[in-house]
C-alpha cells in the first residue's frame, strides 16, 4: 500500500466517523423530541375513556416521526456524497445511502474505490440508530400494554361496583 492510499484511507475513515457521530447526535435530538411529545400526549389519555383510535393515532404519529427522522439522517449522508461528486445523481446517492444504512447493500450503485469504506460506516450508523429506535418502540408498546391493563382494571372495577 503506498503512502497516498494509507493517508487517504485514514481520511476516509475520519470523515466517515465524523459524519456517523453527527448523524447519531441528530438521531439523539430527534428521539428525545419524539419521545417527549409522545409521552406528553400519552399522559393526557384517560385509560377509562380513551378510544383505541386515539391511542393508535399517537402510535402512528410516533412511527411516522421516527421514519422521517431516519430519512433526514440518510439525507445527511447523501448530500455530501452527491455534493462531492462521489455518485453523480442525488437520487442515486440517496439510494446508495438507503441501501447501506439499512444494511441491505445491493451494490448496484457504488462509491468510487477511494471512498468505498464509507458504505460500511453508513451501515454502522444505521445499526446504531435503528437499534435506538427499536428501544423507543419497545417503550411505546409497553405503554400500550399498560393501557390495556388499566382498561381491564377499570372495566373489572365497574362490574364489581354494580354487583
Amino acid at each position: 500500500m503506498n503512502e497516498y492510499s494509507t493517508a487517504h484511507t485514514l481520511l476516509e475513515v475520519v470523515v466517515g466517523v465524523l459524519v456517523l457521530i453527527f448523524t447519531i447526535l441528530v438521531h439523539g435530538a430527534g428521539i428525545r423530541a419524539i419521545n417527549r411529545r409522545f409521552s406528553a400526549s400519552w399522559a393526557r389519555l384517560d385509560p377509562a375513556t380513551v378510544s383505541y383510535w386515539r391511542a393508535d393515532g399517537l402510535l402512528a404519529v410516533a412511527i411516522g416521526s421516527l421514519a422521517a427522522l431516519h430519512l433526514v439522517e440518510t439525507l445527511l449522508w447523501a448530500l455530501p456524497i452527491y455534493g462531492q461528486g462521489m455518485i453523480a445523481g442525488m437520487r442515486d446517492s440517496y439510494f446508495f445511502v438507503l441501501q447501506s444504512y439499512t444494511t441491505l447493500g445491493a451494490g448496484n450503485v457504488t462509491l468510487p474505490d477511494e471512498w468505498r469504506l464509507l458504505g460500511p460506516i453508513i451501515a454502522m450508523s444505521g445499526l446504531f440508530t435503528f437499534g435506538w429506535t427499536a428501544g423507543v418502540l419497545v417503550t411505546i408498546m409497553s405503554e400500550y400494554g399498560k393501557l390495556d391493563r388499566d382498561r381491564a382494571r377499570a372495566k373489572h372495577g365497574e362490574k364489581r361496583g354494580k354487583d
